[in-house]
């Protein structure tokens, strides 16, 4: 979910139509690219591309930098810089897997999930009691639903309608092969998901992302409109929420899968500033796998 743009001209519509189809030919002709690469040779080549090539010219880097600046002040420059240039180089790395449907996953069912929000898991499950598990863009966020997925969790996933039809079309078949079902979000989506936790079934939700008009909280120490989605539907159908992140390791191809003790139920703003609490504690630990290059805050919040 994020803030609604304003309604397109309808004279601009054939030339919205022709950019998103040239773009979006531009995105399929790098993932068939790097598809043709071994896995290992792709993750990388992506990763350098989307550091050096695309973030800078589609103003990624200079957004990061600039949430960096507002985050740590403090922090010498060059340091920054060399946040950023990791940050951009996981997203590539991320987009990449992501569309490695085959081997991605294969490489995922290796990886055993593990901490306090593993168990609660499989004794939610056991009972028949829904999950809520929700995460950031930290990481990669698709490593541990594959992981949990090749562990014979039915976990479907929630996603947000790209802009561009002609990407979103292949981007949903991505998840799609991860397996579990998929939602998008709205309402158009709000039905099946629903069904999917009434009937026990774990549901995977990214938060961090600004939503117009959402109550602010606190993240990273500044005000940051923060939807409360996860939590109220915690709340209402008395599902356990796990806050769970896929953690990219030293040799940027591995991931570690780490499940966090359940949020306390209570009410939607404190048991969500919970997890903007467990995000903001990642992202300062290793700060260059958060994706700072979204508009997380865009000054709306006071």
């Amino acid at each position: 979910m994020s803030e609604q743009p304003a309604p397109d001209d309808p004279h601009d519509a054939p030339l919205r139509r022709a950019s998103d189809f040239l773009t979006n030919a531009a995105i399929v002709g790098v993932i068939k690219l790097a598809l043709a690469l071994p896995y290992a040779a792709r993750v990388r080549f992506v990763g350098w591309l989307v550091e050096r090539v695309i973030g800078p010219v589609a103003g990624y880097r200079r957004r990061a930098l600039h949430n960096l600046a507002l985050i740590f002040p403090s922090m010498p420059e060059d340091q920054r810089a060399a946040i950023a240039t990791r940050c951009l180089n996981n997203v590539g790395r991320t987009f990449i897997e992501n569309y490695s449907d085959r081997d991605f996953p294969n490489r995922m069912a290796d990886i055993t999930p593990h901490g306090p929000g593993a168990e609660a898991l499989k004794d939610a499950v056991a009972d028949g009691r829904p999950v809520i598990l929700v995460t950031g863009h930290f990481g990669n966020y698709e490593a541990t639903r594959a992981a949990l997925v090749a562990q014979g969790y039915d976990i479907g996933g929630l996603y947000r309608d790209m802009k561009n039809p002609y990407f979103n079309a292949h981007y949903v078949k991505t998840m799609e092969a991860f397996g579990g079902p998929v939602f998008p979000q709205g309402r158009r989506g709000t039905a099946g998901f629903v069904r999917h936790l009434k009937g026990g079934g774990q549901l995977v939700l990214l938060f961090d992302q600004h939503v117009y008009a959402a109550p602010v909280l606190d993240f990273l120490g500044l005000p940051a409109r923060t939807a409360l989605s996860a939590a109220e539907l915690a709340l209402r159908y008395d599902a356990l929420l796990i806050p769970f992140y896929g953690i990219r390791q030293p040799d940027g191809l591995s991931f570690d899968a780490v499940l966090e003790a359940p949020i306390q139920p209570s009410d939607a703003e404190t048991m969500t500033q919970a997890l903007n609490d467990s995000l903001a504690a990642r992202v300062r630990e290793m700060p260059e796998q958060w994706f700072w290059v979204h508009r997380r805050w865009r000054g709306d919040e006071v």
